[in-house]
């Protein structure tokens, strides 16, 4: 995609710190190097500036295309925050995003009109969120999307692919004319689809994982929907003339343990081999368990491969991210801007949370020149719990590859901007998901410019992973519990253990701490404890880990 250069381009970033100390908005410096295993010296830094734009308003988990000019038009997604625990009020259709929302951030200048005076089908369809879409050219390609379908007076996903002429619909929203000229819609039932990833290698799409999800979201486990994975990746090609579009359909590949994957990144690569891939990471649910997957699933011209030798454990739903490649050290790195993960650091601990919290960390994935794959987090983080369904939208005039990979060795000014992070979740606190009533979260408005530095004299060590999969093996048993249930865990080394159970809203009903347990295999039994019916929190923390697992007592 073309984006709009950057005024900022080329001036030294010691001129710009000195200017910002006088600056009354604060700067989030993110310096971001490489570890020395990989590069001999750091291979760039980032830092994330705020910007401002008036009028501009909260969206996320929505769908982007650019105009040459580098202005954003933003299609469907959610005005409000993560979806409520109530069933009747989940994905309600309030909180569609029924504008197209066009925005210069360059001029600071935002438009914006009415999905109204399009057919039924693509208004229901383009105020959906968590579609799927690529922008090739001119034309941005929407397919799927979940939301309320007053044609079927119900929720639903859409069977659509629907073709949008950017740079037209850009010019007539800001002109006050008709559009509806530029939208073009077919129906295909391989493309209802929600919370996958459409992606393209050379000249074939991937649509990778997600899910088809029919009916009213409902999080208490009522009969109110089904939801089927496509444990998928379904290729096809795309001929468009302007007039009409064709599909042809390719043999999917299908793997229902791997590729059972939605609401995740999935990233353009350059491989080893030089050639273009995807790269699906992390991704949700487990077949076997309600958490993230920690390997990663890599994608090429021919077929896929899990790399089942690396475990990423940051930023595993998705987020605004970034895909750079050196072609001088065959090098890709991919960054990863805060979200929701199953793993966080604290203090130099890794605190596993099968809750899956939102978390500010910055992380990165590196594949060096071997196929190895290393994850590293920043030793800064996003200035608040964001990230979650947000988008890094591209810079004008940053040197890509076809598939949009950034070509890192042509970045050679001092400093370049990248682009920008727009919207997504803000939550109020890392787990609000079992008290969620719509206040603990919400869409945000903030926008961010990522600028790269090249500048090794500004050094900051990225932190390498080098955990193991949490070693805990924690169980709780019987549960439902009707009165009593055990704890179950293992331990790799001795150490201090202490348990503890919550409420939702974090009460302390129950603690011990055991001061010293030998490696191995322990078992805890809580009995006649007089709880409420109800949903409670069960806590294992050691030095060196912090697992939760959800109880439910039926009493």
């Amino acid at each position: 995609m073309d984006t709009h250069a950057t005024r900022a381009q080329g001036k030294s970033f010691h001129a710009r710190r000195s200017r910002q100390r006088n600056w009354r908005i604060g700067i989030i410096a993110l310096w971001m190097t490489a570890a020395t295993s990989l590069w001999a010296q750091d291979p760039f830094n980032l830092y994330l500036e705020p910007l401002n734009i008036p009028e501009v308003s909260g969206l996320q988990s929505y769908a982007f295309g650019q105009d040459s000019n580098g202005r954003w038009l933003l299609v469907g997604g959610r005005i409000d925050g993560l979806h409520r625990r109530q069933p009747w009020a989940s994905f309600d259709v309030s909180g569609n995003n029924t504008q197209l929302i066009v925005i210069d951030p360059v001029a600071k200048q935002k438009w914006s009109a009415s999905l109204s005076s399009l057919p039924t089908s693509m208004q229901e369809q383009l105020s959906s969120t968590n579609m799927n879409f690529y922008q090739e050219g001119d034309y941005l390609y929407c397919i799927g999307g979940y939301g309320y379908s007053a044609t079927q007076s119900d929720h639903t996903t859409f069977p659509y692919l629907t073709a949008i002429k950017v740079p037209d619909v850009i010019n007539a929203i800001i002109n006050n004319t008709s559009f509806t000229a530029y939208f073009r819609q077919i129906t295909d039932t391989a493309f209802q689809v929600t919370g996958g990833r459409l992606r393209k290698i050379y000249d074939v799409y991937h649509l990778l994982g997600g899910q088809k999800f029919l009916g009213r979201y409902n999080p208490m486990g009522g009969p109110t929907f089904t939801q089927q994975y496509t444990n998928q990746i379904r290729r096809f090609q795309i001929q468009d003339n302007g007039a009409t579009i064709t599909v042809t359909h390719l043999p999917p590949f299908t793997d229902a343990a791997r590729l059972h994957r939605r609401d995740y990144n999935a990233e353009p690569q350059i491989l080893p081999n030089g050639e273009e891939g995807i790269t699906m990471f992390s991704g949700v649910f487990q077949t076997t368990a309600d958490v993230p997957f920690l390997d990663a699933v890599t994608v090429d011209s021919s077929g896929y491969a899990v790399d089942s030798g690396f475990q990423q454990y940051y930023n595993h739903y998705h987020c605004a991210s970034i895909p750079l490649y050196s072609a001088m050290h065959n090098e890709m790195h991919t960054v990863f801007f805060g979200g929701i993960a199953q793993y966080y650091d604290s203090a130099g601990v890794l605190v596993q949370d099968n809750n899956v919290p939102f978390v500010k960390t910055i992380a990165r994935v590196t594949r060096d020149s071997t196929g190895q794959m290393a994850e590293y987090k920043l030793p800064i983080e996003m200035p608040a719990l964001l990230g979650a369904g947000a988008e890094f939208i591209p810079a004008s005039g940053v040197p890509h590859y076809p598939n949009g990979v950034v070509k890192l060795d042509e970045l050679t000014a001092d400093t370049t901007l990248l682009g920008y992070i727009y919207g997504g979740i803000e939550s109020s606190a890392p787990n609000i998901f079992w008290v969620n009533n719509g206040t603990q979260s919400s869409a945000t408005s903030r926008i961010f410019k990522v600028y790269l530095i090249k500048d090794s004299l500004l050094t900051s060590t990225h932190q390498l992973n080098r955990h193991s999969r949490a070693s805990l093996q924690m169980e709780i048993y019987p549960n439902p519990s009707d009165g009593y249930f055990t704890v179950r865990y293992h331990l790799q080394r001795p150490g201090q253990v202490s348990l503890y159970l919550r409420t939702v809203d974090g009460k302390i009903l129950y603690h011990r701490t055991f001061s010293r347990q030998s490696a191995g295999p322990h078992i805890h039994t809580l009995r006649d404890l007089r709880l409420p019916r109800g949903t409670y929190f069960v806590t294992l923390t050691t030095p060196w880990e912090t697992l939760t697992r959800k109880l439910i007592y039926k009493r």
